[in-house]
């Protein structure tokens, strides 16, 4: 059924350099790319990567910060047209777009063509946006959570708890409250860890909630400080409970200086050297012990603060990593 908040992949994004060796293949991912419409039948896709950008600022200004993340779907895409890749296929799905306050039918319409790239055995990236896509992303995976009865863990890289109560509305800021709440109406554990938070700007009463709900968090600091044995024991102790995952990574949990280009900066923040390991690590021991990742999303890019594309760059990286690593493991 066709959704007016949709629209198709644009081919014209893709577009790059294209290197002539001689022997093996030196491709990229514009080369690899097949631009797809939702409306129509879907392609065999199964482990294979589909793109599907959620283009909304409408939770970032509900939440007061600075608007801009709409175009970051586009600008990961751009980030990542020229990196390198093997021969298999790569795909685009299209963006939802957000128009005006529409936030919740925007969210709806996400989480229902997230539900058909899951459908057809795809592994999907969403592409923010703000993180108010999280909300939207879990109702895409309801559909497989209730059907394959799996522990759902949820880690996210960040610098907020992001569960502020959506009493009013949701947000940006609400994202993951959203999903503790339909948890505990669904009875379904809530199992939640954040890695990068920064405790100057989480109050107290959003500590106290993740306390209530046995939330599991390390701040930037302590990533930034610790050996990188310690930070893999409190990753092992979380998979340990969970049997499938969703990763999403706020590019705010960034030092200002690697991602300027977010809606809210940070002062300090985590290295993405450290990130990427710890996000490496995850990946590894995920195909390990057969936890399979059923979704990764990037949200929060601003390209409008974003010299030289520097965090779109960051992301694209980020997107890179996991597409070797899970759907073309060594």
């Amino acid at each position: 059924m066709s959704n007016p908040l949709y629209r198709p992949a644009n081919p014209l994004l893709w577009t790059g350099r294209i290197d002539d060796e001689e022997a093996t293949p030196a491709l990229r991912w514009h080369q690899q790319m097949q631009c797809l419409d939702m409306h129509q039948p879907l392609p065999c896709m199964a482990n294979r990567l589909a793109l599907l950008g959620f283009a909304c600022d409408a939770g970032v200004k509900r939440n007061k910060g600075r608007p801009g993340a709409a175009a970051g779907p586009e600008a990961l895409r751009k980030g990542l047209a020229n990196a390198a890749c093997s021969d298999t296929p790569l795909f685009d799905a299209g963006d939802v777009h957000c128009d005006g306050d529409r936030l919740e039918s925007a969210q709806q319409a996400l989480a229902e063509q997230l539900h058909s790239l899951l459908a057809a055995d795809a592994r999907p990236v969403v592409l923010g946006g703000g993180h108010e896509v999280a909300w939207a992303s879990f109702q895409g995976l309801i559909p497989r959570l209730q059907h394959s009865q799996k522990r759902l863990g949820i880690i996210n890289f960040d610098a907020h708890l992001d569960l502020r109560n959506p009493v009013k509305e949701g947000s940006s800021g609400t994202p993951f409250r959203q999903i503790a709440q339909w948890c505990e109406a669904n009875r379904q554990p809530f199992n939640y860890f954040v890695l990068g938070v920064n405790p100057s700007a989480n109050t107290d009463a959003l500590f106290d909630y993740a306390r209530a709900k046995q939330v599991q968090w390390l701040e930037d600091t302590y990533i930034e400080a610790e050996p990188l044995g310690a930070l893999a024991a409190h990753c092992d102790e979380f998979l340990a409970r969970v049997d499938a995952l969703y990763l999403t990574v706020c590019l705010d949990v960034f030092n200002a200086a690697f991602a300027p280009g977010v809606s809210a900066p940070a002062a300090l923040g985590v290295s993405p050297a450290r990130m990427l390991w710890l996000f490496g690590y995850l990946l590894r021991q995920a195909k390990t012990h057969n936890k399979p990742v059923w979704l990764l999303d990037i949200a929060e890019l601003n390209p409008a603060y974003d010299p030289d594309n520097q965090t779109a760059r960051l992301g694209a990286r980020i997107i890179w990593q996991y597409q070797k690593a899970i759907v073309q493991p060594e």
